[in-house]
């Protein structure tokens, strides 16, 4: 048997007449560039999350800038986040001249702890910024909490979890801002590079719009210094598409996760999902001893798995100047040695569950 990790090709074709003929209709149109279908998709988006407003982008990662330079970070500031992250969460920061700073994450959820927020908040600290890992919300709750009390901002990195609960409410419309994710892989995910923001805050929207077509407030007039950080038309027709079945998709996928834990229970350290959350299941992953060669062992039986992520971003190259060392973040350095991705996708079988795990347990 062999396996398929995110089955994009199933994606498509499952919707391939809705998505084909919405794609032709933007061609014919020739509006490649914030044609009628953006506006729609917006307000699909909206009415999903229950924000007020859903501004589109070009991906996850410009969400991320587009929301930090909507709260006007300057070089110097400091936002507070977790190493353990796909690097855009901090790259983001530093890429703006502030300075990520790093707070271990919660081994049971590998969300940031958010009883080790409060003694890194200075006078520098504009943003709290909690990744929803795997597709589970953080502590919410608590996080907002203290950024009312520091006068702090909250971003929610939300690539991973849109669509997401945390005690009834939508992941991305739980903070100041939030910022997901379209890239093809994600749970709704587009056919190319795509994402999205939602704010509450209209003055806060007004502005990230500007920004995202370079500071425009009109036609090359320019109030701000921005970016070309649009979603295009043909990838929001995708996306207006998909999302109409989007909560068949989630739920889908959390029958794939029940199944895994259901025949995993026993030999793993297995997924938590707090009892007020649900996730979306970005990824299923569990942690084990002698992950290289498990690795080679089951690719050599049909079976992809993926790490997510192998190396802290504060022991990263890059973030080198920032001055951290190994032992400074152990539950992120623990886990990240640990850490390995099963196939997760809403069309996985019970056959190939059943397989997957049959073969993973029997190498243990």
């Amino acid at each position: 048997m062999k396996i398929d990790f995110a089955n994009l090709p199933k994606a498509y074709q499952e919707h391939k007449v809705a998505i084909d003929k919405a794609m032709n209709n933007v061609i014919s149109s020739s509006r490649f560039i914030m044609g009628e279908e953006v506006t729609k998709l917006e307000k699909s988006l909206q009415e999903f999350t229950g924000s007020r407003f859903a501004i589109t982008c070009s991906s996850g990662t410009d969400a991320l800038l587009l929301a930090m330079m909507g709260l006007d970070i300057k070089p110097g500031d400091e936002i507070i986040t977790t190493p353990f992250t796909f690097i855009a969460t901090a790259e983001t920061i530093a890429f703006l001249g502030a300075i990520p700073v790093f707070v271990d994450v919660d081994e049971s959820t590998y969300n940031i702890d958010v009883d080790l927020i409060e003694e890194k908040i200075t006078s520098k600290t504009k943003v709290i910024m909690p990744v929803s890992l795997y597709g589970q919300i953080s502590n919410m709750d608590k996080i907002n909490d203290l950024a009312d009390q520091h006068n702090l901002a909250v971003i929610e990195d939300a690539a991973q979890s849109f669509g997401a609960t945390y005690k009834g409410e939508q992941s991305c419309n739980l903070s100041t801002v939030g910022c997901t994710s379209f890239f093809p892989a994600k749970p709704l995910g587009c056919f190319g590079d795509g994402g999205a923001l939602f704010t509450n805050d209209e003055k806060l929207a007004d502005k990230i719009k500007s920004i995202r077509i370079h500071g425009q407030t009109q036609r090359y007039i320019h109030k701000y210094i921005g970016m070309g950080g649009r979603l295009d038309t043909l990838q929001a027709s995708i996306l207006f598409e998909k999302l109409k079945h989007y909560d068949n998709d989630i739920l889908r996928r959390q029958n794939v996760a029940n199944k895994y834990n259901e025949l995993l229970s026993e030999k793993f350290i297995l997924p938590l999902i707090e009892d007020h959350n649900t996730s979306v299941w970005a990824q299923y992953s569990i942690r084990v001893k002698n992950r290289d060669i498990l690795q080679k062992e089951l690719r050599e039986k049909g079976i992809p798995t993926a790490v997510h992520y192998p190396k802290p971003l504060h022991l990263q190259e890059c973030f080198s100047y920032l001055g951290y060392k190994e032992g400074d973040f152990p539950i992120s350095e623990k886990v990240s040695k640990e850490i390995m991705s099963l196939p997760m996708n809403p069309y996985l079988t019970d056959q190939e569950i059943e397989y997957i795990t049959m073969e993973l347990k029997e190498l243990l």
